[in-house]
C-alpha cells in the first residue's frame, strides 16, 4: 500500500501542482467560493467519487467506501477560501482576482486532499472502511465554515472516527511534517469597546469627561488580568490593536473606541477571563465618569489534537516518509477553526513543510509574497491518503 501510494503521488504531482495553480489564479473569499466549488465539483465528478454539495453554502461532502464500509470512518479536511490581499508576486499563476490571493495556502490544502481523494478512489478496493471528504469554506472569517459545516451534519451519517487536517508551514522545509499532540492552537476572540463622555476644550478638562484618558488606563489595565490572573504555564494573549478617537489637538473627544483579540489555550480561562475583562472595563469607566460599551465576539475555540490520534497519525507518517522528515512544532496562538472539529471527533492537525531558503520560498502567511515550493504537493496528498489508509 505504501508503496503504490508513492507511486501514484509522484504520478499525479503535475497534474495537482496545475490544480492549485488554477485554485490560486482565481481566489475567492470566504463564503463566496463559487467557481471554487464548482471546480471541485468537476474534480469529483471525472474521479467517479460521489458528493454531496451545498454544505455550509459552498462546502461539498465527497465519500469514498472501501470494502466493509462501516467499519471505521476517517474524515479529511480541506479548506477553500482566499484572504482579501493584494498578491505581490510575480508568477505565472499570480491572482487574478485583484485584492484578493491565496495568502494562507489553501490552494494548497484542496489541492492535497483532492489528490489524495483520486489515489483514495483508486485504490478502494484495497482498505476497509470509509473516507469521508470535507472541503470547507470560510477558515478565515467568523464565524467560520467548520461550525456551520458541523451544525448541517458533516460529522454525521457516517460519524468520523477521527478527522486529519494538515496547514502550509513557510517556516519548515518542503519535504517535511510537523506534529504536536495536546493543547496545539489558541482560541480567538474579538474585543470591541466603546467609551462615552462629555467631550470638550482640551484647556478645561474639569469641565470633560476624558475619554482618551480612560482608553489608556484601560489599555495598561487590561493587560494586568493576563498577568495576574492567568496561570502562567498555560499561555494567554490580549492585544489592543485599534485606538480610534479624536481629531485635533485641541478637543477632547466624546467617544473612544478600542478594539483588539484576546487568546487562550485554556477553555475555562478563556471564559473567566471574558467576564474579568468586563468588570474590570466597566469599573474603570465609571470610576472616571465615562459610559462604556464592551462587547466580546466569541470566536474560534482551542484547537486540541488528540493524542491516540496524533501519536497514530506521527508513527503512520514516519513510515511513509522516513524519521528524518518528520518532526515536532511549537504550539501556536494563532487560531484556525477546525478547532470546531476538534472539539466533536478525535483530531489530528499537523504541519506541511512549504518553504525552501535555498530559493528564497521564506515569506510567511498572510502575506503579499507568500508562495511555497510546490513539491510540498506531492507530500501532503501522499501523506494524507497512507494516512486514510492506515487510520
Amino acid at each position: 500500500m505504501k508503496n503504490r501510494i508513492k507511486e501514484l503521488a509522484k504520478a499525479y504531482a503535475p497534474e495537482f501542482t496545475a490544480v492549485r495553480r488554477h485554485l490560486h489564479s482565481h481566489p475567492e473569499l470566504s463564503f463566496q467560493e463559487f467557481e471554487t466549488t464548482a471546480f471541485i465539483q468537476q474534480q469529483l465528478t471525472a474521479f467517479g467519487v460521489p458528493f454531496q454539495a451545498g454544505i455550509a453554502g459552498t462546502g461539498i461532502i465527497a465519500l469514498i467506501e472501501g470494502k466493509n464500509p462501516p467499519s471505521k470512518v476517517i474524515a479529511l479536511r480541506a479548506d477553500m477560501d482566499a484572504l482579501p490581499i493584494t498578491e505581490a508576486n510575480d508568477v505565472p499563476y499570480k491572482s487574478t482576482n485583484v485584492g484578493v490571493m491565496h495568502a494562507c495556502g489553501h490552494d494548497v490544502h484542496t489541492s492535497c486532499v483532492l489528490g489524495a481523494t483520486k489515489i483514495l478512489n483508486e485504490l478502494k478496493d484495497q482498505f476497509e472502511g470509509t473516507i469521508k471528504i470535507l472541503f470547507q469554506p470560510g477558515e478565515e472569517k467568523h464565524p467560520g465554515g467548520a461550525s456551520i459545516m458541523i451544525e448541517e451534519g458533516a460529522l454525521e451519517n457516517p460519524r468520523p472516527d477521527a478527522i486529519l487536517g494538515l496547514h502550509v508551514h513557510p517556516t519548515l522545509e518542503a519535504g517535511k511534517l510537523g506534529f504536536h499532540a495536546g493543547k496545539y492552537m489558541a482560541s480567538a476572540d474579538e474585543i470591541y469597546i466603546t467609551i462615552k463622555g462629555k467631550g470638550g476644550h482640551a484647556a478645561q478638562p474639569h469641565l470633560t469627561v476624558d475619554t482618551i484618558l480612560v482608553a489608556s488606563q484601560l489599555v495598561v489595565s487590561l493587560q494586568q488580568i493576563i498577568s495576574r490572573n492567568n496561570n502562567p504555564f498555560s499561555p494567554s494573549v490580549l492585544s489592543i490593536c485599534a485606538f480610534n478617537g479624536g481629531f485635533t489637538t485641541n478637543v477632547i473627544p466624546s467617544e473612544v473606541k478600542l478594539m483588539g483579540t484576546f487568546r487562550a489555550m485554556d477553555e475555562t480561562w478563556r471564559f473567566k477571563a471574558h467576564e474579568l475583562l468586563r468588570k474590570q472595563a466597566i469599573g474603570i469607566a465609571e470610576a472616571m465618569g465615562a459610559e462604556i460599551d464592551i462587547e466580546i465576539l466569541v470566536g474560534y475555540p482551542t484547537l486540541y489534537n488528540n493524542e491516540d490520534v496524533t501519536h497514530k497519525a506521527r508513527y503512520f507518517a514516519t513510515d511513509y516518509l522516513g524519521k528524518e522528515a518528520v518532526g515536532d512544532t511549537e504550539i501556536r496562538m494563532g487560531a484556525e477553526d477546525f478547532a470546531y472539529y476538534s472539539q466533536v471527533v478525535p483530531a489530528c492537525f499537523f504541519r506541511l513543510g512549504t518553504g525552501n531558503t535555498a530559493r528564497g520560498i521564506t515569506s510567511g502567511v498572510h502575506t503579499p509574497t507568500f508562495d511555497v515550493d510546490e513539491h510540498a504537493i506531492e507530500i501532503g496528498m501522499g501523506t494524507m491518503a497512507y494516512l486514510a489508509t492506515q487510520f
